[in-house]
């Protein structure tokens, strides 16, 4: 599979990994729109929000009970974002589900 996001987790491709358990992944985004900018994956090959499935959706609810943890450990204690882009049009580049959580600073509505 030539997905970069499955390379990250198989550890060909280097990454600054900030959580790991057996469902999730999240590293360091290498180009950070916020002073904490942190890539959360599922360890499972699903490719966008598009194919979440009563099959998958439990990995999917697993990230999402994490990201309060993920967050408290970087000291986001004053809020945070969450994105998700789907498809071409919704800014999705790489074909592997993924969220950005976003924090450090207060972060202006709409993103732009």
């Amino acid at each position: 599979m030539d997905c970069l996001f499955c390379k990250i987790i198989a550890g060909e491709i280097p990454s600054t990994k900030v959580y790991e358990d057996d469902v999730i992944f999240a590293f360091l985004d290498i180009d950070p729109k916020a002073p904490e900018h942190i890539v959360i994956i599922p360890k499972a090959h699903i490719p966008s929000a598009d194919a979440v499935t009563a099959d998958n959706c439990g990995d999917i609810g697993h990230l999402f009970s994490k990201i309060p943890e993920i967050a408290g450990a970087r000291g986001l204690t004053n809020g945070y974002r969450v994105v998700n882009n789907c498809g071409e049009d919704g800014g999705q580049t790489v074909g592997h589900i993924h969220f950005h959580l976003l924090g450090g600073r207060q972060l202006a509505w709409p993103p732009g």
